[in-house]
């Protein structure tokens, strides 16, 4: 599997295309059998960043405001 940053741009282009059909796919799934459909991963998958990369954010946001 290719690293996102070793996409070309026509690649990510398709990426982004497939997850829209993915998406929309569900949607119809969801629609036909109403509720009781479980969340996908992508759906229920809260953040792409630890929570020290948060903390450094955080810290280094709260060190600009200080200046």
């Amino acid at each position: 599997m290719k690293n996102l940053l070793s996409l070309t741009s026509s690649e990510l282009k398709r990426a982004a295309e497939l997850k829209d059909k993915i998406a929309a796919l569900e949607k119809q799934l969801a629609a036909l059998l109403g509720s009781a459909a479980a969340p996908t991963a992508a759906a229920t998958k809260t953040s792409g960043i630890s929570a020290a990369g948060r903390a450094r954010i955080a810290a280094a946001q709260k060190a600009r405001w200080a200046k």
